[in-house]
């Protein structure tokens, strides 16, 4: 399977001539919807889900069903819920947004596990009950903070782990984040810049 990050936290996963993409957020390049077969859509936030791009896009968009993405037409799922989307067998997990700061008000948020392998957590540090090949882990967030990150990356033992959820940091922050997880992480930690493929 190959994964192309793209900004923030939108992932592009292809395999045999399939693709599918997670969330595709304003800040994404468009690029990352190319020959797209479905897009899986974490949670009703901007950064995560561009409404206007995906409403013309033309293909199967999935999302939580208490998401409220105005203009949007989604299949609904809910946590717990198996199904395929080109090929792909996904398992959706978690269930809400993480908290923000002052209780502000969160949302539905989840996860998606493709092919028991590859996990997008989307704004949530949820840890599913499946061994995890690939994590895509938060970098940064309003909701989180380093500790976070590493101990969640710690509590999934993925193979692998690659940053998402990275776009409000500069490089100097970045690097350090970066460093973090590496240092304070054993599970083959990679940051890929916005176009890079593994």
């Amino acid at each position: 399977m190959r994964i192309t990050k793209y900004t923030h936290a939108c992932v592009r996963l292809e395999h045999e001539d399939r693709v599918v993409v997670i969330d595709p957020g304003v800040w994404s390049e468009p690029a990352a919807l190319a020959g797209a077969d479905a897009v899986l859509v974490t949670h009703e936030h901007a950064d995560h889900v561009d409404v206007l791009r995906l409403a013309g896009l033309g293909v199967p968009v999935y999302a939580p069903a208490d998401a409220d993405i105005p203009g949007l037409e989604f299949t609904g799922v809910s946590s717990g819920t198996e199904f395929t989307v080109a090929d792909f067998r996904v398992r959706a997990v978690g269930g809400r947004h993480a908290f923000i700061y002052g209780g502000q008000p969160d949302c539905a948020n989840l996860g998606y596990v493709l092919d028991e392998a590859v996990y997008h957590p989307g704004d949530s540090l949820h840890v599913p009950d499946q061994p995890i090949e690939t994590l895509l882990v938060p970098a940064h967030g309003s909701w989180m903070n380093t500790a976070g990150a590493i101990d969640f990356v710690k509590a999934i033992k993925p193979q692998r782990a690659f940053a998402i959820h990275d776009a409000q940091i500069n490089d100097r922050g970045l690097s350090s984040v970066n460093g973090w997880l590496a240092e304070e992480t054993d599970n083959g930690y990679r940051y890929l810049r916005p176009g890079e493929s593994v």
